[in-house]
């Protein structure tokens, strides 16, 4: 089996990557790799903890997918046996564990959904209910034995519930070591992850060393910002993408983020390269237009080309007619006040900036130019604008 270039691999590869810890090892992997026509592994974890996948979780499929495209073995693991504990990553409270019955069910809709971007043909899917589920007592007591309690209340998340005298369960510490012990299980190469779960991969390498395997590369991918351009993309939060989304509402919502951001989503939610985003910074093209385009782009990732062609081609005929757009999703206001509705449907990032289009005389609703921030709605559903950006909400 032939390769491109080390070079060139490691240039392809570092495009959207936080931190890779370490380049030097990473060069090192690939290079043998070469030199043996064999693929390395790389594996990324996903606890199966909610239904739906959504842009967030699409920058890690992506560089796996990128992976892919050198010929590299990529393993997407699916923890079942990690969701049961409830990763703690990012939790001030504790969390409580899954149903077997829920894993199972969000598993399935999970493989449906990661093959929109990688390639089942060149994807391993694993679940680690396989290597843990089949651990005996003394192999657990075994594990732990491996880590100290001091460097497991290292973590960011675990020291400051710990000073803060909240709740920490003996289970949220196993967390940790048993995503490690993946890592061992797999003899992965590399493994991926978001940058909360640098502490949790780190943990890995130090275990494949006890284990007498070669420590893995860790790689880190940033958290996409939601369309707020300020929280991490959430559900809870309002600010996400679905990829099972109808095009049209992923094109509306895609045209809602700010120009800076624009250019984060090129990087991280597209296979261009550094230089072809920046010929695109420097072709002086309307900033609108490239936001089209890369709406498309992303769309067309989870739905055929044409529906994503069509839901851009819409959104620019309702702008261009000055309507709004039809099946505009619906906000439940959790506060009737205008200003707050502008804030919770995303047609404005700040209370200043909302301050500023209700002033300026920019925001209507119902098509009644409104000009007073502490109005609140009637009770039932209304549509309010914001400069360009449209937003249904029921009071």
């Amino acid at each position: 089996m032939s390769f491109l270039p080390v070079d060139e691999q490691l240039a392809y590869l570092k495009k959207g990557f936080a931190e890779i810890i370490r380049e030097e090892d990473l060069k090192d992997r690939l290079t043998a790799a070469a030199k043996a026509g064999q693929p390395i592994r790389v594996k990324a974890g996903f606890d199966p903890t909610a239904p739906d996948l959504h842009l967030g979780h699409t920058v890690l499929l992506r560089k796996m997918k990128h992976f892919q495209d050198l010929g590299h073995t990529v393993i997407f693991l699916i923890g079942d046996a990690t969701g049961l504990i409830g990763d703690p990553t990012g939790r001030n409270t504790l969390r409580p564990p899954m149903t077997r019955d829920d894993i199972n069910a969000n598993a399935e809709t999970y493989k449906a959904q990661v093959f929109k971007i990688l390639d089942p043909a060149k994807t391993e899917v694993r679940f680690n209910y396989d290597w843990l589920g089949a651990m005996r007592y003394e192999d657990i007591i075994r594990l732990t034995s491996k880590y100290t309690v001091a460097r497991i209340l290292e973590r960011d998340d675990f020291s400051k519930r710990y000073a803060a005298g909240t709740p920490i369960s003996v289970h949220e510490l196993l967390y940790p070591l048993a995503q490690g012990y993946d890592s061992v299980a797999l003899e992965c190469d590399v493994e991926l992850g978001g940058t909360d779960q640098k502490f949790n991969l780190l943990v890995g390498r130090e275990l494949q060393r006890d284990y007498g395997q070669p420590p893995q590369i860790v790689a880190t991918v940033p958290l996409l910002e939601g369309l707020d351009g300020v929280e991490k993309m959430s559900k809870s939060k309002g600010n996400y993408v679905g990829i099972n989304e109808e095009p049209a509402v992923m094109v509306k919502k895609l045209m809602t983020i700010s120009d800076d951001l624009m250019w984060r989503y090129f990087e991280l939610l597209t296979d261009l390269t550094i230089p072809q985003i920046n010929e695109l910074k420097n072709s002086g093209q309307n900033p609108r237009d490239i936001k089209l385009d890369l709406a498309r782009r992303i769309v067309a990732d989870f739905h055929p080309a044409a529906e994503a062609q069509a839901a851009r081609d819409q959104w620019l005929h309702d702008v261009s007619q000055g309507q709004a757009p039809e099946d505009l999703p619906l906000t439940v206001a959790a506060d009737p006040r205008l200003k707050q509705c502008l804030l919770q449907t995303g047609l404005a990032p700040s209370g200043s900036e909302a301050d500023r289009l209700i002033k300026a005389g920019a925001v209507s609703v119902d098509q009644a130019v409104v000009k007073s921030p502490s109005q609140k709605l009637e009770p039932g559903e209304h549509i309010l604008r914001a400069g360009k950006k449209w937003a249904r909400v029921s009071v």
